[in-house]
């Protein structure tokens, strides 16, 4: 299959599709290329398996928390992100937990891991534990450690791209800025947004180091994107705003990774913000509650509708990046983390209304100034 990856500010990316296709087109790649991690001692080929690593861990969190709903061991909502592991956790991969600002989206629990959030976060969140980030007041997403850069998650659509553009800016005012880089997490829904419009706007204008990752899903909810938008593709965006944009097939593993990479080692080097539209279906409804019925079988049955998880696999076994016993071992080793993940968070208690400081404060030290 032929990749043509467009930069919307400038025409093809021709050296990024030269790479791609020489990696993904031949049947034993035995080169060692350039890391594109910000571990600089790493090779292409650990960043892309650790990566991999971190698809696996978020499906099997993700499937057993989907069983833990039906079960009814969960009150509220979960929301999962099959289809889309390949791009979220290309995007945490790129970046550094304690340095850089991951804004991730109820689908990024790929990005999270592979930015470095523990997976005892999640399970304490869902599972409603008092040792959780929000400590078992928040029964889902919406958490978060903004100290070391991961922002707790807003719902409204397009809301965190205005965040980490303001938390790059204030970095910028602090002379904190050199080197970092900001990424945010969004949907085709939330590109229809003033917050989305806003956010970019103002990061091209100061020219942040914002990497925006648009997944388009096919669907808001339930609104398909030719209820969404006229334009042929929303890569086509980023000509209004003066970026870059990069278009790329998010059911692919080596692609996504490969073009994420680039825009945010872009970004670090100062050249501003970066749009990247990954084009994928969702392969579960909008939660455990809605059961997609309005998905048309065409587009599942189409390329769009790919598992990227399967289709991730096929290309490190046949690029021997991997073996069957390591892939084995490595989704034995991620059930055994989310078995031990579950069981600690459920053995926790809840949060006690009789005995909590009820504080809302992020920073305890205000309440005592109330």
């Amino acid at each position: 299959m032929q990749r043509e990856f467009r930069d919307a500010g400038s025409g093809p990316v021709k050296h990024v599709a030269n790479r791609l296709l020489q990696a993904l087109n031949q049947d034993v790649p035995q080169v060692e290329r350039e890391s594109r991690s910000t571990d600089m001692s790493e090779t292409w080929e650990d960043h892309l398996r650790r990566t991999f690593r971190s698809m696996i861990t978020a499906r099997t969190l993700e499937s057993k928390l989907a069983s833990l709903y039906k079960a009814g061991k969960i009150v509220g909502g979960v929301y999962i992100g099959p289809g889309q592991e390949a791009v979220s956790a290309s995007i945490g991969s790129c970046l550094t937990w304690n340095r850089d600002i991951f804004g991730a989206l109820i689908r990024d629990q790929g990005g999270r891991t592979a930015f470095g959030e523990p997976i005892l976060d999640a399970t304490r969140s869902y599972l409603g534990s008092v040792k959780g980030p929000s400590k078992g007041r928040d029964g889902n997403i919406h958490r978060g450690h903004p100290a070391q850069g991961l922002p707790a998650m807003i719902s409204h659509l397009g809301a965190m791209v205005s965040v980490v553009a303001g938390m790059l800016l204030a970095r910028r005012l602090q002379g904190r800025l050199d080197g970092i880089v900001g990424a945010v997490s969004v949907g085709d829904g939330a590109s229809s947004t003033g917050s989305f419009h806003e956010g970019i706007n103002l990061a091209a204008v100061e020219r942040l180091p914002l990497v925006v990752v648009l997944t388009n899903n096919q669907f808001a909810y339930s609104t398909p994107t030719d209820r969404q938008f006229r334009c042929r593709s929303l890569v086509d965006r980023a000509i209004g705003y003066g970026i870059p944009g990069y278009e790329v097939d998010g059911t692919d593993l080596l692609a996504s990774l490969e073009v994420i990479s680039k825009a945010v080692t872009e970004a670090r080097q100062g050249g501003g913000p970066q749009l990247v539209v990954a084009n994928l279906l969702r392969l579960s409804g909008h939660g455990e509650h809605d059961d997609a019925s309005y998905v048309p079988d065409e587009i599942r049955n189409s390329a769009l509708g790919r598992d990227c998880m399967e289709v991730a696999e096929h290309q490190l076994l046949q690029a021997g990046f991997v073996t069957e016993a390591e892939l084995e071992s490595w989704k034995n080793e991620a059930a055994e983390q989310v078995q031990a993940a579950v069981a600690q968070a459920q053995q926790e208690p809840s949060p006690d209304p009789y005995t909590d400081d009820w504080s809302v404060y992020a920073s305890p030290e205000l309440a005592e100034d109330c």
